[in-house]
């Protein structure tokens, strides 16, 4: 049975908002974890000062297949035995297909919005998405060293010019995992077919199948922003830009259809005013989740990941998240990304410490704009 979203309460009211939490942190710290082989434990995220909600997947399962009910059951409750609710997922891969627009759609449809209501029978209240072309990310680098001996994520242009991935075999970070060399080119070439367009009719069928499950549900979608906000090797992008987030969120007009608002992802297109666009989406109650991380723009327009303190980066972080509390924001919020440090090693970005760093500093930042 799914739980009904009641779009006309005082929830979505602005006025409403702030006034019932009045005093009360609003929003709800959360912390993404790989499961049950992630070095990090639950154990160690459930140390962590105002940490709340597990953000988490079967990230086995492959795009276009259904998910266990008892795996999703059974994840909630090693959750619950540390103290944290897992009530957000990130993410229901969307099958290339369904970008694409080919294949058994309607199949894949009727097993995405099963997959929903089995995470609403589990307590998910949020599952986060990406209509991103073949990968979900790209970086030219998972271990650039800094002067004080961490090391991040970077973009740099120069370590991309040149390469055609029609002719040249791509090793590049989060490339070459999930497809061979072959079907990349394949995928690229049918994507280059399809263009903007073509990506922008496909994502509206797919959101207005799934975004009346997920109100039926009481969950809310979330799709995440693409990183970067701009074409890779040809490859369309489309949520990319504030006309461009406009447009998604019109095609179904409800909180159900919000937005993951990744400050990062968003923030390293100089076109981009993050404050700004925390701002609208937090005064329409359009924004689901914030992923909150600081990037350092170049000159060219390369990039690199930061620690999350403003004077690290490029991004202002007490503007975005004054504008979040200012707007009665009450979503999920996690520490996006961090540098290793301290000599841990494991996932690049997904380490323990200072992610729990970057999940201190924003609870500060809320905890001080809240009670003022």
């Amino acid at each position: 049975m799914c739980y009904t979203l009641k779009l006309a309460t005082p929830r979505w009211n602005k006025r409403a908002r702030i006034a019932a939490r009045k005093g009360e942190q609003a929003m709800k710290m959360s912390f993404r974890w790989y499961g049950e082989s992630d070095p990090v434990s639950l154990e160690y995220i459930s140390q962590i000062p105002g940490m709340r909600s597990i953000v988490a997947s079967l990230y086995d399962v492959a795009p276009g297949d259904l998910w266990p009910q008892e795996r999703l059951e059974k994840m909630q409750a090693d959750c619950k035995a540390h103290g944290l609710v897992f009530d957000v997922v990130e993410s229901i891969p969307v099958h290339e297909d369904l970008k694409l627009g080919r294949g058994d759609v309607e199949g894949l449809l009727k097993n995405y919005c099963e997959n929903i209501r089995r995470c609403a029978r589990a307590g998910v209240k949020c599952v986060t998405y990406n209509f991103m072309p073949v990968f979900d990310w790209t970086r030219t680098q998972l271990d650039k060293k800094a002067p004080d001996g961490s090391t991040s994520l970077v973009m740099y242009w120069d370590q991309l010019r040149g390469i055609d991935p029609l002719k040249d075999d791509i090793h590049l970070p989060g490339w070459g995992a999930s497809y061979s060399q072959a079907e990349v080119r394949d995928l690229i070439q049918a994507y280059s077919a399809l263009g903007e367009e073509g990506l922008w009719k496909n994502l509206e069928v797919f959101l207005k199948a799934v975004v009346p499950v997920a109100e039926e549900c009481g969950v809310r979608m979330a799709i995440h922003p693409d990183d970067p906000p701009y074409p890779i090797f040809g490859l369309p992008r489309i949520i990319t830009r504030e006309e461009n987030l406009d447009r998604m969120l019109a095609i179904v007009d409800s909180p159900a259809n919000s937005l993951c608002l990744c400050t990062g992802s968003l923030g390293c297109a100089a076109f981009n005013d993050v404050p700004a666009l925390v701002r609208k989406y937090a005064e329409k109650d359009r924004i689901a989740f914030m992923h909150i991380r600081n990037v350092k723009l170049m000159e060219d327009g390369s990039f690199e990941e930061r620690a999350h303190l403003t004077s690290c980066g490029s991004l202002d972080m007490a503007a975005i998240v004054k504008a979040l509390v200012e707007n009665g924001y009450d979503g999920y919020v996690r520490p996006d990304h961090g540098r290793m440090i301290w000599g841990e090693t494991g996932k690049p970005g997904y380490g323990l410490f200072d992610r729990a760093l970057g999940a201190a500093y924003l609870n500060g930042l809320f905890e001080a704009y809240e009670k003022r």
